[in-house]
This record gives C-alpha cells, structure tokens and sequence, in this order.
C-alpha cells in the first residue's frame, strides 16, 4: 500500500526500520508543499489552516541539501510542510500511526487542522497515533519543524553555528531528514520488542511491550530454518518469554549472522531480527564472543554532498560500509550524530561494529538545567536502537570542553551515564570521548599528535607503567587514569586535499608525497596496535566533510590511496590478539 505515488518514483523508499517492521504501510517521501518560516511567527498565523504553502521541496531531504530542490543554506527558524493522503475504509479498520524517522528540531504535526502532537528533539523516531483525526477519503497533513541551532538548549551536532561551514562544523540540517511513512495496525497491537541473546546458552529472552489482551507468538529462524518458538497470554503491558534456540549461529566481525524473528499478536504480525553475541572486557583485551579483538574504527560523520545528513539512497549507505572494510577497518565511531535504522541494519548484517553515539555539541553542558533535555532524546536513541547487534558501546558525550570560561557540569556526565546503564546494562558506556571522564567504562582518549616519536614516548609509558602524563599535563589533572580498558578513539586526522579547496584542513603539516602520507599513517598506528594496553583505535577519518580533508577518501568517496596499502595498515594483528 503506497498512496497516490508510485513506489520506484518515492525516494528512499525501502521500509525505514527492519528492526519492527509490518506489511501494511504507506511510504510519505516525495513531493511535498514547503514554506520557510523566518520569523518563527507561522503557528500565531496559523499556517496549518492554510490551503496551500508557497514552494515545493523533495522529502525526506533537508531543504538545505541539492537533493531537497531547495538548496537554501541560510538559517531558517521554522520550516512547514504540507500534503495530503489517502484513508480508505478498511485502513480505518484498526489504528492509523503516522511515523516519523527524525525532524530536526522541535516538531508540532497537524492532521486536517488539529494538532496532534509534538517532539523535541532532532535525530530519533517518533510517532502519533492519528485514527481519531483521519476520514475516509483525502486527509491533510502539516508539519512545522523549529530549529534554533544557536541555542545552548539545543544539540546540534556538526551543524555549523555560524551562516558558513568552518573548521569541522558543516552545512545545517534544517526540518525533516528521515523517511515519513503510515502503518495500518489492529486494536490490539505490539508496541515495541526488545532482544536479549545469551550466546553461552544459546538462548534468547523476549521483552514486548503490548497494547490489549490475548497471545503473544514468537517465532525464531536462521536462513529459513525454525529455530524455536514461545508464546506468552497477555492482559496488556509489558510481557516475557525465553527461547531456546536448537542452532548455534554467532554475530562476528565480518559475518553478520541473524537469526529473523515472527512475531503475533491477535491480527498484528511484526518482523524483527536479532544477532546472538557476547561482548565483554577481560583486563585490557574487548572480546568478542570470548575472543579478543581489535577494534579498528574509523570516524563516520554520515555527511553526504548532495543529501547533507541524508543518503541519497540505501546503495550509499552499504556503501559507505564497504569502503571502510576495504580499508581494512572492523567497524565505526558514527560520530557527532545519531544515525538512522537502515543503516544500523547494514551494519548488523555485514558484522561491522559501530559506537552508537549523540550529537550533544552546541548543547550547553555546564549548566544542570539542561539535563533533562538532553537525556530524554538520548533515553530515545538507547532504547530504539537496543536491538543492534553492532553496536557495541554507547557514548552520549564527545568533548566537553570549557564553555564561554564554564566547565563541564560533571553531574550532567554521570547522571547520563547512570541513565544508559539503566536502560542497557549489556553495553560499555563512555561518558564523554576524548575528555572529560567522570565515570566510564572505558578510558578513551583523542590524539591528534603526528609525531611517531612524541606520540610513542606517551603510549610507551602506558603500557610500561599503567601511567599516562599526557592526561595531567594537557588536561590540568581534571581526570584521571584508574585502570579502564584503553581506546584511541581518535587520532590521525592526516591532511591530504586532493580537492584543493582553498579553506581546506586536517591536523598536523600535510605530508608532501602519498609514500610520505602511509609512512606516518603505519608508524602512528603501529605504535597502537604493538600496545598491550590498548584494546583499540577510530582513525579520522573515513572521507572528507566539506572544508575537512582529512579523510582516506573524498566527500564524493573517490579514492585518495590503493586500499590495500590502507588495509595492510590497520589490518595488522595486533598485540592484543596474539596473547
């Protein structure tokens, strides 16, 4: 069921969350009714009962980004949309929920007038219940999105505060930058599902969140193949139930194994999937399955040149996968933004570990007053994507420096850190990367230096001593080492412009020769991998962003180096998986 539109002629029209997906659904991307809003005056004007809206702009795109048809990169305080869709008599049947995967930043959604909800917050899912404010025939849906970038209450991530890009903040993502969709469901409905595989004894427990009485059905399969069944009555509410499961099929680095879940309740069929894994720290080693491995990250900003936070289509985002692989890399720190469902299941399917973190820059994190916007999106962003066999840590934070002379409100840390223990305790949670740690399960750290000599002066010491002199001095004694498991998850950042963008930056002086480029980038990573202390690494960066060039390949992900020299690099057997 695809509305008025043709489904070859909708863009991004695969389902938007193979993580809970049913058969009944309409996609919503496409054409849609547009009007900037300078002002923020347009819900006083009542825009909602308008007719019609001045412009039309291509969604799920930003209305910044080439693909939009709009291009327009000034700051927009408030952006409006407007179509109309299709209800017929049997969709009317059971309930009508209108899906959002992400609008950027607070949005307020009208249906033929009416207001029927609000969410703030600019990068998780969220979604209404719409049966009472839709009729059969042609139905009227408004979104206003309000986006202030230059608010200290407001995350932004690596949206530029300023009318330009500059230095690593970049073009802005303004209004609705994730798929739209409808789904038909019955009275009685799963309203969400949660896995917890336990690879020790090859078993699963199920969590459901229900909505009416009768019996929950789950169904496990492994490429076609049964591999258990549980049921479970309900009266409502949040049940459980356990499956033993009678194949044995491991989620591993490069081999994606997912068993596929059915799930039933009454008329309602859900499909789901999940990866059977462990993932633990033994001293300094992470292992995976029991098995130590080397967490060769690189930093993926999701940023694409005509789509800005938004691919242009599913094939970039395995894509994007593939060339990390190539060179040589076993997963990705996505950084600085919370990146959408489709995505995360490629990653799951192709056995590519990720760090699932938030775009909390821009957000003012000296002052307690803020907590309480900041951790309700991010409680949204743990609890939609828990199912993600790839993801295996969390990191709400990236460098809380010193804001405006304030420093970092450690109680916004901790408590945001406690908060993601709650929710998932299967995970290692980093408080804030890079600096400053209040409590965390790992001890990460950024490093920029591209001298081998100095750099392995430091990491030397480390392994040698368990001490590391380079926190007391560069962050005045503000945190302290206590023995966590060690990550670089930032370092490199080598400049090499092959775009000659005359603003162009990375760290460091630019070596002169591609030879001269590979030559630092092994004895950098070297001085990691030979480190028994170290568990791991995130390389910036995977390709360029914008003004930023200090990726292996360019914004438009051509090639800078052979990836196999790179892959000879990182691929490397590293201390910690040899002992």
């Amino acid at each position: 069921m695809q509305g008025t539109t043709e489904m070859n002629d909708i863009p991004r029209k695969e389902y938007p969350n193979p993580q809970f997906e049913r058969k009944n659904w309409t996609n919503l991307n496409g054409e849609w009714e547009f009007e900037i809003d300078y002002g923020n005056s347009g819900i006083e004007r009542k825009f909602y009962k308008r007719d019609s809206l001045d412009s039309k702009i291509i969604v799920p795109f930003c209305p910044e980004s080439k693909l939009s048809g709009v291009g327009h990169k000034d700051f927009m305080a408030a952006v409006w949309y407007r179509r109309t869709f299709p209800i017929t008599k049997q969709q009317l049947s059971g309930r009508v929920i209108l899906h959002f995967g992400a609008v950027d930043y607070e949005t307020v959604v009208y249906v033929n007038q009416k207001e029927v909800g609000r969410h703030c917050g600019g990068y998780t899912s969220f979604s209404f219940d719409i049966t009472d404010f839709v009729a059969m025939g042609e139905n009227i849906l408004t979104v206003c999105a309000i986006d202030d970038v230059r608010n200290p209450y407001q995350p932004r991530g690596k949206q530029s505060e300023m009318y330009d890009s500059h230095e690593c903040d970049y073009t802005r993502t303004t209004g609705i930058w994730q798929t739209i969709w409808l789904e038909y469901i019955p009275e009685n409905y799963i309203k969400n599902v949660w896995f917890y595989p336990d690879s020790d004894n090859c078993k699963v427990t199920i969590k459901a969140d229900l909505h009416g009485r009768g019996t929950l059905e789950v169904f496990t399969a492994y490429e076609g193949k049964e591999t258990g069944k549980a049921s479970v009555i309900s009266k409502g509410g949040t049940v459980w139930t356990e499956i033993l499961l009678n194949e044995k099929h491991l989620w591993e680095c490069g081999n994606g194994r997912l068993y596929d879940v059915t799930l039933k309740f009454g008329e309602d069929e859900v499909k789901s999937y999940f990866g059977l894994r462990s993932i633990r720290f033994d001293g300094m080693k992470f292992l995976l399955n029991d098995k130590p491995v080397f967490q060769r990250l690189v930093l993926d900003q999701g940023f694409y040149p005509d789509g800005i936070y938004t691919a242009p289509n599913e094939e970039a985002l395995i894509r994007d996968i593939e060339l990390s692989l190539a060179a040589g890399f076993n997963g990705a720190r996505l950084h600085q933004k919370v990146f959408e469902p489709r995505f995360l299941y490629h990653c799951d399917r192709m056995g590519y570990m990720v760090w699932g973190e938030y775009a909390n820059w821009g957000f003012d994190h000296t002052n307690i007053d803020g907590l309480s916007v900041f951790l309700n999106e991010w409680s949204e962003a743990v609890t939609r994507d828990f199912n993600h066999p790839a993801i295996v840590c969390w990191c709400p934070f990236n460098e809380t420096w010193d804001l405006n002379g304030r420093r970092q409100e450690n109680r916004i840390i901790e408590s945001v850190y406690q908060e993601t223990k709650v929710l998932d305790s299967t995970r290692p949670c980093v408080d804030t990367s890079g600096h400053f740690h209040v409590i965390t399960d790992i001890f990460d750290i950024h490093d920029y230096d591209q001298n081998p000599e100095t750099f392995s002066a430091r990491y030397c010491k480390l392994e040698q001593e368990g001490v590391c002199e380079y926190f007391d001095t560069r962050m005045d004694g503000r945190m302290n080492y206590n023995g966590e498991p060690i990550c670089l998850s930032e370092y490199g950042g080598i400049q090499w412009d092959e775009s000659e963008i005359s603003n162009g930056w990375g760290y460091g002086n630019a070596p002169k020769t591609k030879e001269e480029f590979l030559l630092r980038l092994k004895r950098l990573t070297d001085l990691l991998l030979d480190n028994g202390r170290i568990f791991g690494f995130c390389y910036t960066q995977l390709y360029d962003v914008e003004q930023e060039v200090n990726g292996l390949y360019t914004y438009e992900r051509k090639p800078k180096f052979d990836s196999n020299d790179l892959y000879r690099i990182f691929r490397r057997k590293a201390k910690v998986e040899a002992e």
